[in-house]
């Protein structure tokens, strides 16, 4: 027995009420007009009729029975009733028209009921279909991409915003930073001095933390994710924000064990190779308890597109309301296209577009760790500029924040003098000494160097740097004059 094909969710009744509503009272067209479109109508005759009404209003003209009827006139679909005494009928039943906002978003709401079922049956058509060049996860992709555009559709309210709300709006965040005790507008990074210079990390900006290898990028990314997950945990939401952190090149046990170790104060390299005492595991019960209530997502899956990174945050912000993102790094993600590109500078520059992108369509920060060229190497001073990202396609065009990270210890243990030819030890002796005092002085400390912050300073600041708990933290200097850099 064959089953009956189930008739789409419609109503026409609420149609047609919506209809001599607005003939009736051309002023509900307000009402509904930012949000309903003539292709929401189930009836496609009710959809004409709709954009007709619509037409003669914006223009300044009245749209009733007589003004519209001459317009379909040859209409096959109303012919059979005339127009005349369709359009007369939807006026004479029309009871109140103060529901003209509700029966239009009844109509919408029957709309994304259609688009949905519809949404469901192409997906398991092309799930049946077997296509080489698309794989399940590119369909689990389009379809998420397609949902997601979806729960956007009708959101045109929010394109708009009076002056006088959004200065509203700067007032309230001007004076939630006044009430703060650490002035911060964005996202906390949980650093002090790096809070201070950029005033927290602001939705749709897109961030690029930037350095050469074992200067502490992934460290310091690490370090202000799990801060602004643990302020939102701590204050209930008001502050921080739930984070999701891509690890392309990191497990996410490598990345817990960083955790871990920052939160117990033990050495990772002590938690990797199990070196513990007996107290180190009532710490770690300690951290498990603390850790379970901060929202911080790890995906570690490595050579992903940025088109699969954009898919995951869509539903981590339906599910979790998500706050921030951070990415681990940017080289090791690929383009859309389904071949490695042949230009790999326009593939990094397609990505930063849509870690941009990305950032303004879900209205939070995303921070992109990028690696740099070889040639901050070739140079005397080791300290990153901006230059040394152009290499890489539009980054710093899309970036709205540049961070640089630089550890002067790292490169001073890798430069010890030695004794010259023909140089006295005398001279020798003070040349070491004037490097062991810029070493003592740089010893565990970083720079963050902001080059370029589109709507607030630039400038360096020294944080603590821990390499044994790969951990930064606010740096309190107790000498008043730094030894010259070598």
């Amino acid at each position: 027995t064959g089953t009956q094909p189930k008739e789409m969710p419609h109503n026409l009744g609420i149609e047609q009420a919506l209809l001599g509503a607005l003939l009736v009272d051309n002023n509900a067209v307000e009402n509904v007009a930012e949000f309903l479109r003539p292709e929401h109508f189930y009836n496609a005759l009710h959809g004409r009729l709709y954009r007709a009404i619509q037409t003669m209003v914006e223009r300044g003209q009245t749209a009733n029975a007589l003004t519209i009827a001459p317009l379909f006139e040859k209409d096959s679909d109303i012919a059979h009733i005339g127009a005349s005494d369709y359009l007369e009928q939807l006026m004479d039943n029309v009871i109140t028209v103060t529901n003209a906002s509700e029966y239009g978003q009844t109509i919408f709401d029957l709309y994304l009921r259609r688009q949905l079922i519809a949404l469901g049956e192409d997906i398991s058509i092309t799930a049946f279909k077997h296509d080489i060049d698309s794989d399940a996860a590119d369909q689990i992709e389009q379809a998420e991409s397609k949902l997601f555009k979806l729960a956007e559709t009708g959101e045109t309210q929010a394109n708009f915003v009076k002056l006088i709300d959004s200065v509203n709006g700067a007032i309230e965040t001007a004076q939630k930073a006044y009430q703060s005790d650490s002035h911060v507008t964005g996202v906390t990074t949980g650093l002090r001095d790096l809070d201070k210079k950029t005033g927290g990390l602001h939705p749709s900006d897109l961030i690029i933390l930037a350095g050469r290898p074992s200067m502490g990028k992934s460290a310091l990314a690490t370090n202000i994710a799990f801060n602004a997950a643990r302020t939102f945990a701590e204050t209930g939401g008001k502050q921080g924000a739930a984070v999701a952190l891509f690890s392309l090149e990191m497990s996410h046990e490598q990345l817990s064990t960083r955790i871990l170790a920052d939160v117990t104060r033990i050495g990772s390299e002590k938690i990797r190779r199990g070196e513990l005492r007996e107290e180190d595991f009532h710490k770690f019960v300690e951290a498990a308890q603390l850790i379970s209530t901060i929202p911080l997502f790890i995906n570690d899956n490595g050579g992903m597109s940025v088109s699969a990174v954009r898919s995951i945050c869509r539903r981590l912000k339906r599910q979790s309301g998500l706050g921030m993102v951070v990415i681990d790094y940017l080289q090791l993600l690929s383009g859309s296209g389904k071949r490695a590109s042949d230009n790999r500078v326009q593939e990094i520059s397609e990505i930063s577009r849509s870690l941009k992108l990305l950032a303004k369509e879900l209205q939070v920060p995303v921070i992109a760790l990028s690696q740099l060229s070889r040639q901050v190497e070739q140079r005397d001073n080791k300290r990153p500029l901006l230059s040394d990202l152009r290499e890489s396609g539009s980054i710093e065009q899309d970036a709205d924040v540049v961070m640089f990270v630089y550890r002067e210890q790292y490169y001073l243990e890798r430069d010890e003098p030695a004794l010259s030819q023909n140089e006295k030890q005398e001279t020798f002796e003070m040349r070491y000494q004037r490097w062991k005092d810029r070493l003592d002085y740089v010893y565990n400390t970083a720079e963050v160097i902001i080059s370029k912050q589109r709507h607030g300073p630039v400038g360096a600041i020294e944080l603590a740097f821990e390499g044994e708990f790969t951990r930064f933290s606010d740096l309190d200097r107790i000498h008043t004059e730094a030894p010259p850099e070598q």
